[in-house]
C-alpha cells in the first residue's frame, strides 16, 4: 500500500491497523497467521505452522560470506569495543528500518519444559539437531555482512520469498515487498534456524515481540544466558516482552552482568556485541543436540 511502509528512525511498537502495516522499532514482523476475520484463524496463528517454511541446508557461502565482506573485525566491534547500542531500532513490522541499538536514536512467561499445545510444531529428533556450537558458528560466519545501497540484505530477501512473509502480510496488511528494507534482526535469527534445518526450534518472524512470545508459549523462555540462546533486548530497561526492541544470539556469558551476542541489523550490519544484563528482557531456547 503506497505510503504505508515508511522508515521511522524512532518510535515504539504499535499494533497494526487491519488496513496498513505501521513501522515497528523491533527486530521484525509478528509470527503467525493472517487476520482472516475469524477466531479460528487467529488461534491457528499462535502455534506457528512451520511446516510451511522451506528447510534449506548450510552452504559454503553461508560460512564464508561474512568474512569475505570484510566490513567489521572478527568480533564485530565498532572501535570503542563495548556494549554500544548503535542504530535506532531492533526490528520492524513489514517494513520499519531500525538498527539494533540506540546510539543514533531509540530502537527500533513461562519457564522450563512444558507440553506443546495441540498443533504445535514437532520437535526434531535429537540426532538431526545442530549443536549450539553449530548455530554459533553459522551466526558468526555472517559477521561483516551489511545492507546494500537500498537498505536490503540476503536475510530480508529470504524472508520476502518465504511463505511466512505472505502469512504475516495476510494478517497485518501491506505487502511482502515492504520487508525488503525493513529492520531485519529477527529475520536474521529466523534465517539461521532455516539454514540449520530447525526453523521449528528458532521460530520464524520479523517482529521481535512476537518472536519472544513464541518462545514463551512453547515453554522455551527464561533468564539464563546459555550459548546459542536467542537473546531479546529492551533499551529502556523494561522487562516485559512487550518492551522488546532487538534480538540476537548469545555466543558467550562474559560475567554475571555481560554477554556477547551475534546480532543482525546493528549499525546496518551483522556484528558481535557486548551487552549488559540491564538491557536484556529474556532468552529463548532452541532445542540443540547435546
Amino acid at each position: 500500500m503506497p505510503g504505508a511502509h515508511r522508515r521511522k528512525p524512532t518510535g515504539r511498537h504499535r499494533k497494526p491497523s487491519p488496513l496498513a502495516l505501521t513501522w515497528r522499532t523491533t527486530g521484525g514482523v509478528i509470527v503467525g497467521a493472517a487476520v482472516l476475520g475469524t477466531a479460528a484463524a487467529t488461534a491457528q496463528a499462535s502455534v506457528l505452522p512451520f511446516d510451511s517454511l522451506p528447510t534449506t541446508h548450510i552452504t559454503a557461502a553461508d560460512l564464508s560470506e561474512g568474512k569475505a565482506a570484510g566490513k567489521s573485525s572478527p568480533e564485530g566491534e565498532d572501535g570503542s569495543g563495548s556494549r554500544s547500542k548503535d542504530g535506532n531500532g531492533g526490528g520492524s513490522e513489514a517494513g520499519g528500518k531500525n538498527d539494533g541499538g540506540k546510539g543514533d536514536g531509540e530502537d527500533g512467561g513461562r519457564t522450563g519444559k512444558e507440553e506443546p499445545e495441540p498443533g504445535a510444531p514437532k520437535e526434531p529428533s535429537e540426532d538431526s539437531r545442530p549443536t549450539a556450537d553449530d548455530a554459533i558458528e553459522l551466526a558468526k560466519a555472517q559477521v561483516g555482512i551489511t545492507e546494500d545501497g537500498s537498505g536490503e540484505t540476503k536475510f530480508n530477501r529470504w524472508y520476502v520469498e518465504s511463505p511466512r512473509a505472505k502469512e504475516t502480510v495476510a494478517r497485518d496488511g501491506g505487502s511482502t515487498q515492504a520487508y525488503d528494507d525493513a529492520a531485519w534482526c529477527s529475520m536474521f535469527i529466523s534465517w539461521l534456524g532455516d539454514r540449520l534445518g530447525v526453523a521449528d526450534q528458532f521460530g520464524s518472524d520479523a517482529w521481535t515481540v512476537a518472536h519472544a512470545e513464541w518462545f514463551r508459549d512453547q515453554g522455551r523462555w527464561g533468564t539464563e544466558p546459555k550459548p546459542g540462546a536467542i537473546v531479546f533486548y529492551a533499551w529502556d530497561g523494561g522487562k516485559d516482552i512487550s518492551d522488546i526492541v532487538h534480538v540476537g544470539m548469545v555466543t558467550e556469558k562474559v560475567d554475571d552482568d555481560t554477554i556477547k551476542a551475534v546480532e543482525g541489523n546493528t549499525d546496518s550490519a551483522v556484528k558481535i556485541r557486548e551487552r549488559s544484563a540491564g538491557d536484556i528482557v529474556g532468552y529463548g531456547y532452541p532445542e540443540y543436540k547435546s
